[in-house]
């Protein structure tokens, strides 16, 4: 193999035109390094093998090496003279060590070997320059399960420091005033005492970028130092000596930020007051600008709890300040600055508590106060941050296992006897308690509110809707509650000053995944709209322009549409607010014209009748004004069109009444009245001639009831014409043309009126003939002679 590995690299030798043999002892003088014009840089030349070595690569060696480099040209003459003999060794010897890789790779490695590549490979990504580089999620479970679950390897150990690292970094960047009391649990079943170093580094660099949280820190601080305060401790000691270092360094920010988180802790009692003494001494010895104003933000922050627990510090405090006001040739800000503190101690830090109300969660006599100095000799434990070799690793994991049972209380606490004693009493007792096994249901809604706090904080803690989505899939819904979840995004969208449409993405996305979120969104918008009256202008624009955005993106469907009956009587001030911010919202996402054509939809059609009614030209009507007046009249065209070519109303057709015994007789004294009237003004119609009483004829000079009994009479006569022909009314007077006409129309009566000839306008006081009175009235006077 060594023969043939060495008779595959030819040597560089010279040139025989030179003269010299390889032999020779002549010493070759040193080529030049500058190449000249005429020369160019060597080519490189092919391996050639001798063909009488007896051992030659195998096939899938030769593959795999055509594969990574492509051949080499080949060069059958001498090299230049300027590749000198170094570098021809040096390219033998890269040659000699890839064949033996390569011989190696074609060998299957074993599972030893194949966990040590991965631990390798691991070590090498979490140990580069760059402190780390980015591993795909596949690719580092695939080396997590290749390196196996040791936890005595040091691979296993660095993989749970690093998630231990994540996890507390998550748990400190999710606080809030809110969600402490469901962190602080969470941050206890990580090991503190492990990550002791790497809570510190990151609460610390947390408070730092958000000054405003400090509080909430300060408490989460306080709660973890009564059950470890080791922790406490080692915090406090690292903010001292980083405040320390910011003052040499004359770092205004860091000191700023140092300070106030130590206020803090001093009013949670983890650090002494006398802390805040000598940092507020040392500031104030030889006043600047910059240290008279930090010294003015830790006094505003701690300065309610030192006059409560040391009033003599306070009042030397506030008489340094007195002095430098007066004497100190400080900035006319810095002086303003003094002045607003001197003001809020005046007011009793109304508006700076030492701490909130809903922050105090920790009782006095359960905190340990930690006396460290300003110039103490102070151990900040700075190997505490990196990863260490634990040889007793799961010893140490256990410990703090008993540990955290202890504090979350879920340990035991019951002795050996203690069990003993249980089980006996249990194996008596067995069949009574199964007896009175009661089903105990929650009546007070715990179980609700719990869930709408999850919802609610997981879509705030998101930052995207993509993120929010998923996370919100996640929650484990019991059944029958899964209204709540559309419920908890629209009353969270709600509550925002103006509409984020993150809130309706989120509604989006949902709907596009199941049909049973789409289905749910919908009936959401039905009860919103049947609710409408009930919240604020604000809230119920945001609504709107939630469910327009659902509507406009087809996350839901348009036939919800039909819930909403737009007429005077179905709706209020608060739904036509709706209905307009709606119809807005889906003009400005959509588009006017499109908007337009989907109203126009066929399909759409019975889903809109109430949105668009034609029922009554009254709703029409109110409907074709709403629209106009919101800037959306281009909607109204087919209600326009169709109350345009509506037929005009008919009036209704007079009921036809049975003729009896008694209508007959009352129609008979009618006439009667009617004759002995028109006699008594000489006008009776019986007297006129018989070519104007054709078809009853009527002479107008009465009252009006009896001229319309008998107008009515003569049109029920005619009920077999159709259409019936108008009832001729004659007047004598041409002023009685008016009032008869408006008494007909009143009464919707169809006559002819027509005035009296004038050769019958003279009175006649004879009586009228008997076959011109009806029938009726001929066996019923006696005054007129039968024929």
């Amino acid at each position: 193999m060594a023969t043939a590995m060495q008779s595959a690299v030819r040597l560089p030798s010279p040139e025989a035109a030179d003269g010299q043999s390889h032999a020779s002892g002549r010493k070759r003088s040193p080529s030049s390094r500058s190449p000249s014009p005429e020369r160019r840089p060597p080519t490189l030349r092919t391996r050639s093998v001798d063909p009488d070595a007896n051992h030659a690569p195998s096939p899938a060696r030769h593959r795999s090496r055509s594969r990574s480099r492509s051949p080499l040209p080949h060069r059958s003459g001498p090299l230049p003279r300027d590749v000198d003999r170094q570098r021809a060794l040096e390219r033998q010897r890269q040659a000699e060590t890839r064949r033996r890789e390569e011989v190696q790779e074609d060998k299957p490695l074993t599972a030893a070997e194949k966990q040590a590549a991965a631990k390798a490979e691991y070590e090498r990504l979490l140990t580069m320059r760059s402190g780390g580089t980015y591993v795909p999620p596949a690719r580092l479970r695939a080396l997590q399960a290749e390196i196996g679950n040791d936890p005595s390897s040091k691979e296993f150990q660095r993989m749970a420091w690093e998630a231990l690292k994540k996890s507390i970094n998550g748990l400190i960047n999710k606080v809030n005033v809110s969600n402490i009391k469901y962190i602080v649990p969470e941050l206890f079943g990580e090991n503190l005492i492990r990550g002791r170093g790497l809570f510190c580094r990151s609460i610390m660099k947390a408070q730092a970028a958000s000054l405003p949280f400090t509080p909430i820190y300060a408490a989460m601080v306080a709660i973890v130092n009564t059950k470890l305060p080791q922790v406490g401790e080692l915090l406090v000691n690292r903010l001292i000596v980083q405040f320390r270092k910011a003052f040499k360094r004359n770092d205004k920010a860091v000191c700023l930020s140092s300070t106030t988180f130590l206020a803090h802790l001093i009013n949670q009692q983890v650090a002494h007051e006398m802390l805040a003494a000598q940092i507020l001494l040392l500031l104030l010895n030889k006043p600047t600008d910059d240290s008279v104003e930090i010294a003015v933000g830790l006094m505003r922050e701690v300065g309610q709890h030192i006059e409560e627990f040391n009033s003599q510090i306070a009042m030397a405090v506030y008489d340094q300040f007195r002095s430098i006001l007066h004497e100190a040739d400080i900035d006319k800000r810095t002086q303003y600055m003094v002045e607003v503190l001197f003001q809020v101690r005046k007011d009793r830090y109304k508006d700076n508590p030492s701490v909130k109300e809903e922050l105090d969660l920790v009782e006095e006599e359960d905190q340990i106060t930690h006396n460290t100095g300003l110039d103490d000799q102070i151990e900040v434990q700075d190997g505490l941050n990196v990863f260490k070799f634990d040889a007793d690793w799961e010893a140490n994991e256990e410990a703090y296992k008993k540990l955290r049972a202890e504090i979350l209380g879920e340990a035991d606490g019951s002795d050996e006897d203690d069990e003993d004693e249980s089980d006996v009493s249990s194996s008596e007792d067995e069949d009574d308690e199964a007896d009175k096994q009661v089903e105990i249901k929650d009546q007070s809604n715990t179980d609700l509110v719990n869930l709408r706090r999850t919802i609610y904080l997981t879509i705030m803690s998101s930052g995207g809707f993509e993120e929010c989505t998923h996370k919100l899939l996640r929650i484990n819904l019991p059944p029958g509650l899964e209204h709540e979840l559309p419920s908890m995004i629209v009353e969270c969208c709600s509550q925002e000053r103006t509409y984020n449409k993150f809130f309706g993405l989120i509604g989006e996305r949902l709907c596009k995944i199941n049909r049973m979120w789409n289905e749910l969104f919908e009936a959401s918008f039905v009860k919103y709209y049947d609710t409408i009256h009930r919240l604020e202008t604000n809230r119920l624009r945001i609504v709107a322009q939630f469910f327009g955005h659902l509507l406009s993106s087809d996350a839901i469907g348009w036939h919800v549409i039909s819930a909403i009956h737009l007429n005077e009587d179905e709706t209020t001030s608060s739904s036509r607010i709706f209905i307009k911010i709606l119809i807005e919202e889906l003009a400005q996402n959509i588009g006017m014209k499109k908007l337009s054509e989907r109203m126009k939809d066929d399909a759409l059609q019975p889903a809109l009748a109430g949105i668009f009614p034609i029922d009554n030209p009254r709703n029409t009507r109110f409907s074709i004004n709403f629209f106009t007046a919101i800037g959306m009249g281009v909607l109204t065209e087919g209600m326009r069109e169709y109350l345009k070519n509506m037929p005009k109303p008919t009036l209704p057709a007079l009921p036809v009444r049975a003729a009896s015994r008694s209508n007959r007789a009352e129609h008979a004294a009618t006439h009667v009245r009617q004759h002995r009237q028109d006699a008594r003004f000489g006008t009776d119609p019986i007297r006129t001639q018989g070519r104007h009483l054709d078809r009853g004829l009527l002479v107008q000079d009465a009252d009006p009831p009896l001229l319309l009994s008998r107008v009515r009479e003569l049109l029920s006569a005619d009920e077999d014409i159709h259409p019936p022909s108008p009832a001729p009314v004659l007047v004598r007077h041409l002023r009685d043309v008016a009032r008869l006409v408006k008494i007909l129309v009143r009464h919707h009566i169809l006559a002819r009126v027509r005035l009296l000839p004038k050769e019958l306008r003279e009175d006649e006081a004879t009586p009228p003939p008997a076959h011109l009175l009806p029938v009726e009235l001929r066996h019923e006077t006696e005054a007129i002679p039968a024929r």
